[in-house]
């Protein structure tokens, strides 16, 4: 194999992991200890929060009041999406079972939800309103007893009131207004008179990510999912404007999120290369600052010699998004094998996939999807997603809007924009093919006008020799007009026989 590094990642996804294992496992024992004071304590230290802890009933009609009808709307599209998704991934998944191994031992299997399940709703930069679809969800379709949710505080009034609205549409029974390690320990050791969960779901930052991993034993995880990462394979056909929006769509999550691009094109490379930070210097202040840290830091251009250098290093990465923006989709779809989400050809995106396509964006990081794929077979009908092109950006844009991401955005009207040009230019070529066939037709018509005139004509004649021929001998005869309209055309065939 013969790859070359044209742009190398100075720092990796484990990188600082020791300095946030420590903290965050301090922050665990003073909770387990000290239980609400030690949550209330490190909450109003780190979100500058002092309010209610369990949203009440009334906080949550007042969260509605200030959610607008097209955001609700939009959440309402997420939700069933997602809902139908993880329907049919339940019915996949359910395959009970009784054997009768040897006579009188019987043995089985049976699917049983658990009682209580946890759910990470992230909320410090940004609104992430679809996480609270993705995560509370799946829990109510699978029949989860109780779901606690929690998410940062984003002021004084607590979490976004977008996230609160759509947790409770979503089937939460209890909102938190917790971030980081105080809603991990929170949920795990069952405070403020809420139950301990048996299961923690939901994406967070790597403080996030690393309690989840600590307290994993105490109660179950999905999988260790700290912050996103991409990564793009690129052949010669690819849009270079494309791929490096979407690397940087990825980038402005944070200071530490990866984007890495396998090509074997030199010229595509160069571009992107020169093309990212143009448009990070585009974003507004806080997704500029947190894409300029996460491509300069960790940002790696990867030049390869074949398809499959570039297939077997995107293997070994393991990145949570990947796309494939390359001829002859079915191959690669077939080839790849370690990936969280899988997105083919340019007219998908991760924001799709991250926002209401219907797949779920919880997935592993920092090569977890290696091992994702070889411990559960179950699991990984749920993370490797293939995302299909043909959804409608708008319901995308709105969520992206209110979360403030304004890359991710850019990308949605960057691929609306691309597929409109390549409709407009079918449109073109339909268009053109439309005329010639209208020109066929008219000049059948005029054809056909020319021998209905000389059929007239000759019906006309045909009258008038009969009327003639009858004065002649006296007969009062009657004739059949089919019969009369017969031998005219007749007539007709023989002389263009003629």
């Amino acid at each position: 194999m013969t790859i070359k590094y044209l742009k190398k990642a100075i720092k990796y996804p484990s990188t600082d992991d020791t300095k946030t294992r420590a903290a965050v496992q301090n922050i665990l024992n003073d909770i387990e200890k000290r239980r609400e004071e030690g949550i209330k304590e490190i909450t109003k230290k780190f979100d500058k929060y002092e309010g209610e802890i369990i949203v009440s009933k009334e906080k949550i009609e007042e969260a509605k009041k200030k959610v607008d009808q097209k955001t609700k709307d939009d959440v309402q599209f997420a939700h069933e999406r997602i809902k139908k998704f993880a329907e049919h991934q339940l019915k996949s998944m359910n395959n009970e079972f009784e054997v009768e191994l040897s006579k009188g031992l019987f043995a089985g299997q049976k699917l049983i939800p658990v009682n209580t399940a946890g759910c990470y709703i992230p909320g410090g930069r940004y609104a992430h309103i679809s996480s609270a679809t993705m995560a509370i969800t799946p829990a109510k379709v699978a029949g989860v007893k109780t779901i606690i949710c929690a998410s940062p505080p984003k002021d004084e009034n607590g979490a976004h009131p977008g996230i609160i609205y759509a947790a409770n549409l979503c089937g939460a029974d209890i909102i938190l207004n917790l971030g980081g390690v105080a809603a991990i320990g929170s949920m795990t050791y069952g405070c403020f008179g809420n139950p301990p969960v048996d299961f923690l779901v939901g994406a967070g930052n790597q403080y996030v990510a690393e309690a989840k991993r600590i307290v994993y034993g105490k109660v179950g995880i999905d999988q260790f999912a700290g912050p996103t990462e991409i990564a793009i394979i690129a052949d010669k056909s690819a849009d270079k404007e494309i791929v490096a929006a979407d690397i940087v769509g990825q980038a402005e999550h944070g200071y530490n999120s990866p984007g890495w691009l396998f090509t074997t094109d030199k010229t595509l490379a160069d571009y992107v290369m020169k093309r990212i930070p143009e448009l990070i210097k585009e974003l507004p202040e806080l997704p500029r600052t947190s894409a300029e840290a996460a491509w300069r830091d960790y940002g790696e251009v990867i030049l390869c010699d074949s398809n499959e250098e570039m297939a077997a290093i995107s293997d070994e990465y393991a990145s949570e998004h990947l796309e494939v923006h390359a001829e002859n989709l079915d191959w690669w779809l077939k080839r790849l094998k370690n990936y969280g989400s899988l997105f083919l050809g340019e007219e998908t995106t991760v924001a799709y996939g991250d926002k209401c396509s219907g797949t779920n964006h919880i997935l592993p990081t920092k090569g977890g999807e290696i091992l994702q794929s070889q411990k559960e077979v179950q699991q990984k009908a749920n993370v490797l997603l293939l995302q299909v092109k043909g959804l409608k950006h708008k319901r995308n844009g709105m969520l992206l809007q209110v979360k403030g991401l304004k890359q991710k955005a850019n990308v949605l009207l960057l691929q609306v924009k691309g597929l409109k040009h390549k409709r407009n230019g079918m449109l073109q070529k339909g268009k053109e093919e439309m005329q010639q066939l209208l020109d066929v037709m008219q000049k059948r018509k005029e054809e056909m006008q020319q021998r209905l005139d000389v059929m007239q004509k000759r019906k006309e004649e045909l009258q008038q020799r009969l009327e003639v021929q009858l004065r002649m001998n006296g007969v009062k005869l009657v004739v059949n007009e089919n019969v009369l309209q017969g031998l005219a055309v007749e007539t007709v065939e023989r002389n263009a026989s003629y």
